[in-house]
């Protein structure tokens, strides 16, 4: 992998990362039309920006990363839980999804999934519009959404936005609530892949991760931020859109 591929890699998990559009999904297409191979130097590549997506949230949301806020974080726990209980038993069956097809039958699952929820979502009075006031139930059935995210192409975001969705919570506490989730998930995802792939690090390009870890960084958090202030204005239907389009596109490609 050279600065270049690492670079527009980067770029792509930072962008996609928390928004509802399946970071994997783009990465592995993103890696075939580059020419780069999905082996275990990838894997730690990925490791490496999905460290800097991490620290981008945390920069971003940093006021409640504190022990004044363990109500919060126990919360999310909880949420955390249903996945990687799923995650851990069956692991071996999700790595035989990882495919093309199934990515791009996924994210038109996902568009149509988002119309219909958009379709009849209507702001109520009741809806929960922070994010610390989601409650274990909640948060659990959102935890419960996002085991959908094991499969390539539904995308974790997409997965908790739809859940919180449902379970009361306003577009922006739902967003926010997938944003600070992603903190454990991926933290217990990269903490794993570094443990299976560390002796990868020795025959890294580190010029090149580091480019790419710059640029996730750098993207991620500009996106959350561009994310919050679009939501405040706007649905969730242009993602739905997108999603079918680009799921129709790669059945053709």
């Amino acid at each position: 992998m050279d600065i270049f591929q690492a670079v527009i890699i980067g770029i792509i998990e930072g962008f996609t990362e928390f928004l509802p559009v399946s970071s994997t999904g783009h990465m592995i297409v993103a890696s075939k039309f580059l020419g780069v191979s999905q082996n275990a130097l990838t894997k730690a590549y990925e490791v490496i920006i999905q460290f800097a997506a991490i620290l981008a949230v945390m920069l971003v949301y940093r006021e409640k990363i504190t022990f004044k806020k363990r109500a919060l974080w126990q919360k999310l726990f909880v949420a955390f839980l249903p996945l990687a209980v799923v995650g851990f038993i069956f692991k071996d069956e999700i790595k035989a999804l990882f495919a093309v097809e199934i990515v791009a039958w996924m994210f038109i699952a996902g568009g149509i999934v988002f119309l219909i929820v958009e379709y009849f979502y209507k702001e109520k009075e009741w809806h929960i519009n922070d994010v610390e006031q989601t409650s274990y139930n909640q948060a659990f059935l959102v935890g419960v959404a996002q085991v959908f995210a094991l499969i390539p192409g539904v995308s974790r975001a997409g997965a908790t936005i739809i859940g919180g969705l449902m379970v009361g919570l306003d577009r922006k506490a739902s967003a926010e609530f997938s944003f600070l989730l992603a903190i454990p998930v991926m933290a217990a995802v990269s903490g794993y892949d570094l443990l299976k792939h560390y002796e990868e690090f020795a025959q890294a390009n580190w010029s090149a991760f580091l480019a790419g870890f710059i640029a996730a960084f750098i993207v991620a958090y500009v996106t959350i931020k561009l994310f919050l202030a679009f939501i405040q204005r706007f649905t969730f239907v242009a993602f739905g859109v997108y999603r079918i389009l680009f799921g129709m596109i790669l059945l053709m490609v």
